[in-house]
């Protein structure tokens, strides 16, 4: 029997004012470890820090600075550009003369920042000319691997949030395949993704949404290692694509016959069956 995978909870609602840090104690007077370090990247890249502080809920230090608009790159898995939507933004900063959304951004791994929820707005101020934008710096860089949660400024769709999770498991195979693929459940959102991923790459059209309702109950993230996860994906979702597959291949074709979409076999379909049929016969 297939394992349903577990609903997820919700947090419970707090009583009013039970959590975080009082606006006192959000004063950072000097930034130490990772949030020094990013303080000297910051510097080094040309840009300044205006202020720093504690986040009020968690604590943890968050530089607020002004980086050179040439030092900020995307994440390399985050979904692509919408010329339109960027096109909306820089047309809409344009009007105000203010940009009031500060990018989120973490030092990238080979120097400069990635930013994992400010695409359209860096475009947008690079449309316009801009030589700097506002960030709110992140010391712990695994904030770039949980795009799809900060990613709060254009909604996603299904394909959306499919490919940028199959290009975050590919960047944490890379990183380091050793480590148990549950342990990312929160950077990966859900399972059924994964797999829907796979097949968005290979067909831009695959009809996704048909199977997520399903694939979303039956899939679950696993304890084993990411390197042997990943085989188990790429052998599974190569199933779900069998009519793009076929269609692809000419092996069928859609026809209308009175008004109704008819599916019929094609000749190197035929030929292919009988090929199987013969294989089968001399085993």
């Amino acid at each position: 029997m297939v394992k349903r995978a577990p609903a997820r909870r919700r947090p419970r609602k707090a009583k009013p004012g039970t959590k975080g840090l009082g606006p006192a104690e959000c004063r950072l007077e000097q930034p130490t470890g990772a949030a020094a370090e990013a303080a000297e990247a910051i510097d080094k890249a040309g840009g300044c820090v205006v202020v720093s502080y504690k986040d009020p809920l968690g604590g943890h230090p968050l530089l607020l600075s002004i980086l050179p608009i040439d030092a900020v790159e995307p994440t390399p898995f985050q979904r692509d550009l919408s010329d339109a939507h960027h096109k909306r933004l820089a047309d809409v900063i344009n009007k105000t003369g203010r940009f009031l959304d500060p990018i989120i951004a973490v030092v990238a791994p080979k120097g400069g920042f990635w930013t994992p929820n400010g695409r359209h707005r860096l475009e947008a101020m690079r449309r316009l000319g801009a030589k700097s934008i506002t960030a709110l710096v992140v010391a712990d860089s695994e904030v770039a691997w949980q795009i799809l949660a900060l990613n709060t400024e254009k909604a996603h769709n299904l394909k959306e949030r499919s490919l940028e999770v199959i290009r975050i498991y590919r960047g944490l195979v890379d990183e380091d395949a050793t480590r148990p693929e549950s342990q990312f459940a929160f950077y990966l959102d859900e399972p059924a993704l994964v797999t829907l991923g796979v097949c968005y790459e290979r067909f831009p059209r695959f009809g996704g949404g048909a199977y997520h309702p399903i694939l979303r109950r039956l899939e679950t993230f696993t304890d084993e290692p990411l390197r042997t996860a990943v085989e188990a994906w790429r052998t599974s979702c190569p199933r779900l694509t069998v009519w793009e597959d076929a269609n692809d291949r000419g092996l069928i074709v859609r026809e209308n016959v009175n008004g109704r979409c008819v599916v019929r076999i094609t000749s190197s379909g035929r030929d292919l069956l009988v090929q199987r049929d013969t294989g089968k016969h001399h085993e």
